[in-house]
């Protein structure tokens, strides 16, 4: 697990017997910071099962070292389309970030 894992499942779930709730956040920044997070998050995993049928090529090419590099390119590439304004997953999950909270006050 990663940082930004990490984070996101510290921020935003907190598991209960009652099962999955929304943990606080502090601002409506971190709120927004979040919502980015698990978009990013999103588009990695979904980025990641992209690269699974391409295979390699070359003398170098394979093995464990290629796989780590892929997941963390992977990884990256979902933040830089999160941050260019990502496909409208972190906007939805802000909404309902506020709402909750909202409807928890």
């Amino acid at each position: 697990m990663d940082g930004s894992d990490k984070l996101l499942s510290q921020s935003l779930l907190a598991q209960t017997q009652a099962g999955p709730r929304i943990a606080p956040v502090k601002s409506v920044g971190e709120a927004r910071r979040v919502a980015e997070d698990f978009e990013a998050f999103f588009l990695a995993q979904m980025i990641q099962h992209m690269f699974t049928g391409i295979p390699t090529d070359g003398p170098y090419g394979g093995g464990h070292a290629e796989t780590i590099y892929r997941s963390l390119l992977s990884d990256e590439y979902g933040k830089l389309v999160s941050r260019a304004g990502g496909i409208g997953i972190a906007d939805a999950v802000y909404r309902e970030i506020l709402k909750l909270q909202e409807s928890e006050s």
